[in-house]
C-alpha cells in the first residue's frame, strides 16, 4: 500500500451535515489505507506518492446501497421500456433469469462496477436475488471475485425467495428455495467472505428480495434470527409502488413497515430500498427504530413508481442514503446522475431551498456507510477509511462555475474522476481503471445482450 499525498485541489467535500460538509482547499496525506492529514499546503514526505488535484474538487467515495448488478446487460429492452414495475418485471428480468450463466452474471458486474468506480463510487451493495430450487451456480462468489478484481468495497444482499405467487400480479414462477437451503448458502457466503468492523471490504447480508411476499411471516422471521446470529444486517425492497402497499394491507392487514415491525424487521441493522410510499403513520416508526432507506429516484422515475419521502425523513432522523438500483430499470447507473436526479427532484416537489447539495452529498456518502455498518467511510477526515474521488473539472458544463466544490452535483453530466481511491488504495488513475481492457468488455457486454435478447 503506497503512502499518498492529494494535493492541490479546489475544494474538498467531507460527507458531513451542516457546516461541517466543507473543509476548503486542503491537501489530504493518506497512510495504510486512512486519511492522516487535511490541511493546505502540506508538503511531501520521502517515498510518498503525490497525486495532482489541481483544477479538481474532492468528495469521499459515494456509497451506493442498493443496485442489481446483473441488469447492467438487461438496459433498455424494448418490451419494458414503457412498462411500470410490476409489468417492466414481466417483461424484462424475470423471462431471463434461468437463461443467465455465470459468464453473464460476470461480464454485466464488470460492467457495473467499471461504471460506478467511473462516476466516483467506493462502496456497492448488490441485491442479488436470482436464486431458485435446482440453480447450479454460486453466483454469489462470482460477484465477490468480481469486486475483488475491480477493488471496489462489495456487500453481497443475498436475495431469494421460498414462497411462489404469493402476490397475483407479481410475475415471478420460479421454483423456490426452502428455507434451508437459503440459509446454508448465506451461512457458506458469510464465512467465506463476511467481514466485521467499521471499514470491512467484504460484507453478507440477509435480503430476501420482498419481505411482504417472496417469503412468509414465519420464514422472515426466521431469516431475521439466522441473519443476526452471524452478525449479519438485513435488508429488501420496501413499498415501491402502490400495489406494495396495497397487497400488505388486504393480505396482512396492515401497513407494510407495520408489517416488518411484527416480523423482526426494523431496527438500524435494517435498510430498505425504495419506500416510495411510506404512510404518515410508518415515519415515527422508522425514526424509532432507526431503520434507513436506500433512495432510487432515478429507477423510481423510470418506472413511474413516485418519489420517497426523502427530505421529510431525513428531518426526522431516519437514516438515507442513495443508490442506483438496476440498470434494467436507471438505464445510467452512475452516481453523479443519482445524486443530481437527487437534488433536482426534490426541490421541484418542495421548493428551492428543499434540498441542498451538501444534503445530498451527506446522503450519498456518509449515509450510505451508516446504513452499511461501515463507520470509518463515507467521511473525509483524519481517521477514516481513504475512499475518495478526484473529480476533475475538465468539461465545458463545469466552465464558468462560480462555486466548483459543487459542480460534479449541481453541473450534472459524467464528472471525469482523475484519480478514485478505496481504502487507501488507487482505484481509479488518470481517468482509468488499471487493468480493464474497456473495448473488450464493450465487446463481451454486446455478446451477453445477444444472448439474452
Amino acid at each position: 500500500m503506497t503512502d499518498l499525498l492529494i494535493q492541490g485541489a479546489d475544494a474538498v467535500m467531507t460527507g458531513r451535515a451542516g457546516d461541517a460538509a466543507r473543509a476548503g482547499a486542503v491537501d489530504i496525506r493518506v497512510r495504510d489505507g486512512l486519511i492522516t492529514d487535511m490541511a493546505a499546503g502540506l508538503t511531501p514526505a520521502a517515498g510518498e506518492e503525490v497525486l495532482d488535484a489541481r483544477g479538481c474538487v474532492v468528495y469521499p467515495g459515494w456509497v451506493n446501497t442498493h443496485h442489481h448488478l446483473f441488469q447492467s446487460v438487461l438496459k433498455a429492452v424494448p418490451e419494458g421500456i414503457n412498462e411500470p414495475l410490476f409489468g417492466w418485471l414481466g417483461a424484462v428480468p424475470y423471462p431471463r433469469l434461468t437463461r443467465i450463466r455465470d459468464r453473464h452474471l460476470e461480464v454485466a458486474a464488470e460492467v457495473g462496477l467499471a461504471e460506478l468506480l467511473l462516476s466516483g463510487t467506493t462502496t456497492c451493495a448488490d441485491h442479488h436475488y436470482i436464486y431458485y430450487g435446482g440453480l447450479d451456480s454460486e453466483m454469489g462468489d462470482v460477484l465477490f471475485e468480481v469486486a475483488e478484481r475491480l477493488g471496489v468495497r462489495f456487500t453481497l444482499c443475498r436475495g431469494g425467495a421460498t414462497e411462489q405467487g404469493r402476490h397475483p400480479g407479481y410475475p415471478n414462477d420460479l421454483r423456490p428455495e426452502t428455507l434451508d437451503q437459503y440459509v446454508a448458502d448465506v451461512e457458506r457466503l458469510a464465512a467465506r467472505y463476511h467481514q466485521s468492523g467499521p471499514r470491512a471490504l467484504r460484507q453478507v447480508v440477509m435480503a430476501p428480495t420482498t419481505p411482504t411476499f417472496s417469503v412468509d411471516p414465519s420464514t422472515l422471521r426466521e431469516l431475521a434470527r439466522a441473519g443476526r446470529a452471524l452478525g449479519l444486517r438485513l435488508h429488501s425492497h420496501l413499498s415501491e409502488t402502490f400495489n406494495y402497499v396495497e397487497y400488505c394491507r388486504d393480505v396482512h392487514r396492515m401497513t407494510p413497515v407495520e408489517f416488518c415491525g411484527e416480523n423482526e424487521w426494523l431496527g438500524e441493522d435494517v435498510w430498505f430500498a425504495h419506500m416510495v410510499h411510506v404512510a404518515d403513520s410508518e415515519l415515527p416508526i422508522l425514526a424509532e427504530t432507526g431503520t434507513g432507506i436506500a433512495h432510487c429516484p432515478q429507477s423510481n422515475c423510470r418506472l413511474g413508481s413516485g418519489i420517497a419521502r426523502v427530505p421529510e425523513m431525513a428531518a426526522r432522523g431516519i437514516p438515507v442514503s442513495l443508490a442506483v438500483d438496476g440498470a434494467a430499470s436507471n438505464e445510467a447507473a452512475d452516481m453523479i446522475q443519482e445524486a443530481h436526479t437527487t437534488w433536482m427532484i426534490h426541490r421541484a416537489l418542495g421548493g428551492a431551498d428543499a434540498v441542498t447539495v451538501e444534503d445530498v452529498i451527506h446522503w450519498g456518502t456518509s449515509g450510505g456507510a451508516r446504513v452499511l455498518g461501515l463507520d470509518q467511510v463515507g467521511e473525509l477526515a483524519p481517521g477514516k477509511a481513504a475512499d475518495l474521488a478526484v473529480y476533475d473539472l475538465d468539461q465545458p458544463r463545469y466552465f464558468g462555475m462560480h462555486d466548483p466544490a459543487i459542480a460534479p452535483v449541481a453541473g450534472g453530466g459524467s464528472a471525469s474522476v482523475r484519480h478514485l481511491l478505496v481504502d487507501g488504495r488507487v482505484r481509479v488513475r488518470d481517468g482509468a481503471i488499471p487493468g480493464l481492457d474497456l473495448a473488450g468488455l464493450r465487446a463481451r457486454a454486446a455478446e451477453a445482450v445477444a444472448e439474452l435478447y
